[in-house]
């Protein structure tokens, strides 16, 4: 799987029908939660961190959150939505977008507005862009990428017929495309097809302990 890091928010990758599986999703490291001072077999943080832990956890809501914004990576979290046009595996089209600031094929969506959910994003991402309103339903699967500290939450919209769409705002051109004539799309979308891809290749099974140390 090609590694993000190599690749600058602008810069375009190629997708195949035989190889877009292989752009996969990128999971950010884990870290422990707060309030799990330790677990059985592992050391207890120290006494300074474990103080630490309860005058956070006694500290006003709005003062805790100011403080894990302040400390922690902040993330840029957006919404993509396939619209698909049959089953892209066996040859249907999805609607991809050439967009002013982006290079390569894109997928309708963008960042999320301060206080606006997915889907709601999407929704008027996909209004705002080709002028469609749509019902994204449930999201489907997240890619979340550590090196451009980017989260995208992506949407899946089949449809019986493609109806007639018109670029406007950011888009300026819009087209119906298989696998085969996708061509050059950028990162953020090269990812998507990857974590598409990959919930429909039986998408993510449960963990494993790989040792008791």
């Amino acid at each position: 799987m090609a590694d993000p890091g190599r690749f600058a928010p602008n810069d375009i990758v190629r997708i195949t029908a035989s190889g877009w599986g292989g752009y996969g999703f990128v999971m950010a490291p884990q870290g422990i939660r707060p309030g799990v001072e330790s677990y059985a077999g592992t050391p207890r943080p120290g006494v300074v961190r474990r103080l630490a832990w309860r005058v956070f956890a006694r500290l006003p809501r709005p003062v805790r959150l100011g403080l894990v914004h302040t400390f922690t990576p902040d993330y840029t979290v957006g919404a993509l939505c396939f619209l698909e046009h049959g089953s892209l595996e066996q040859g249907g089209r999805v609607l991809v977008l050439r967009q002013r600031h982006r290079r390569g094929w894109t997928l309708p969506g963008g960042l999320l507005d301060r206080h606006e959910d997915p889907a709601g994003a999407v929704r008027r991402e996909v209004r705002e862009e080709i002028g469609l309103n749509i019902d994204p339903g449930e999201p489907v699967t997240v890619v979340i990428d550590p090196h451009e500290r980017r989260v995208d939450v992506i949407f899946v919209v089949p449809i019986t017929e493609r109806p007639e769409v018109y670029p406007q705002g950011e888009a300026i051109a819009a087209r119906w495309l298989t696998l085969d004539d996708l061509g050059t799309v950028d990162i953020s979308t090269a990812q998507a097809f990857g974590a598409l891809a990959h919930v429909r290749a039986g998408g993510a099974g449960p963990g494993l302990v790989l040792d008791h140390g």
